[in-house]
């Protein structure tokens, strides 16, 4: 399986820096190559759809919005 691309939608906030932490730790849990980037710009996470930060996109589709995951749920949403 080729590398999956994860996004964390959000302005830089405690809550998106924890979720961005999750989201390293899963990946690491599981073994994958994912490439983890931040949206950080307004206008680029409206136009995603998000109206709540921070958010989790997975392979370009928004997972989870307005709350922190567990690296543990992040797993289960890259399985």
């Amino acid at each position: 399986m080729s590398g999956r691309r994860i996004e964390i939608l959000g302005t830089g906030c405690p809550k998106c820096k924890s979720l961005e932490r999750s989201a390293r730790e899963a990946v690491a849990n599981l073994g994958i190559e994912a490439e983890i980037t931040k949206i950080d710009k307004m206008n680029d996470i409206v136009a995603r759809g998000v109206m709540m930060t921070p958010a989790i996109a997975i392979d370009g589709q928004v997972k989870s919005s307005g709350r922190v995951l567990s690296s543990k749920e992040i797993e289960q949403l890259l399985q």
